[in-house]
């Protein structure tokens, strides 16, 4: 009796659930419209998701455009960022005189940047989001957002740096000291003053040791000293150098 009982209630809340979804499909766009904007300014943007959804499939002009980009923007607040990107490039396809245009060019950015895989991974999402935010510059040089687009490029961009030096720490590690030095000297030449190019300066010198190269590790060495003279690193090799 007991679970007939439990299979009942079961069974209601899901005739209930679908009765208000026939309910909210039923309901007149600008109806439907406010009703997402609600949920989506109350946060539940899952909610909202689904609203803007079907809005934007009705096609009618000033309801589809806000809809469609209010579900990108959805997707970005619960993370599903390749489902926001493409309702973001849909919307630039579709509404290419729209108002809010500049703010689907930002939030393609945005998506690349977030989806994009720690420096260890592959970059590829980083590159596409430094593309995305350069279009977006290029097109919108007054924006409000163009400097937040500038830091974005730099993380972006720093994180692309940070690839080159685990690249030539893995090669470093695996003893091919050729390909170490290469990424290593990549991350040097960008004359950064920061841990990658410190910690480059320092395998540099090794790695030059290591081949017998001395005149090539004295230069990296002393470079390392010009630059960075209190660094542990700097005092690890002086008694290979002094």
């Amino acid at each position: 009796m007991k679970k007939l009982m439990i299979l009942l209630l079961i069974a209601l809340a899901l005739l209930g659930a679908c009765s208000r979804n026939r309910d909210r499909s039923n309901l007149p766009v600008e109806q439907k419209l406010a009703l997402a904007d609600s949920l989506y300014a109350a946060g539940k943007y899952a909610r909202a998701a689904v609203l803007y959804d079907e809005i934007s499939f009705e096609r009618r002009s000033g309801s589809s455009a806000h809809a469609l980009i209010r579900l990108g923007e959805s997707y970005l607040a619960v993370n599903r960022w390749a489902d926001a990107r493409l309702r973001f490039e849909q919307f630039i396809r579709t509404f290419p005189e729209n108002a809010r245009l500049s703010d689907a060019y930002y939030n393609i950015g945005i998506s690349y940047y977030e989806e994009s895989l720690p420096a260890q991974y592959d970059q590829a999402l980083t590159n596409s989001a430094i593309t995305a935010f350069r279009n977006f510059i290029s097109r919108y040089p007054s924006d409000p957002r163009y400097a937040d687009a500038i830091s974005y490029i730099r993380k972006a961009q720093y994180k692309l740096i940070e690839k080159k030096y685990r690249n030539g720490y893995i090669y470093y590690k695996m003893k091919d000291y050729s390909a170490a030095l290469m990424y290593f000297n990549e991350v040097i030449e960008l004359g950064n003053m920061d841990e990658l190019d410190r910690n480059s300066l320092y395998y540099s010198a090794k790695l030059h040791l290591a081949q017998g190269n001395r005149a090539e590790a004295r230069a990296s060495y002393n470079r390392l000293g010009t630059r960075y003279p209190e660094s542990k690193e700097y005092r690890k090799l002086r008694r290979r150098f002094d």
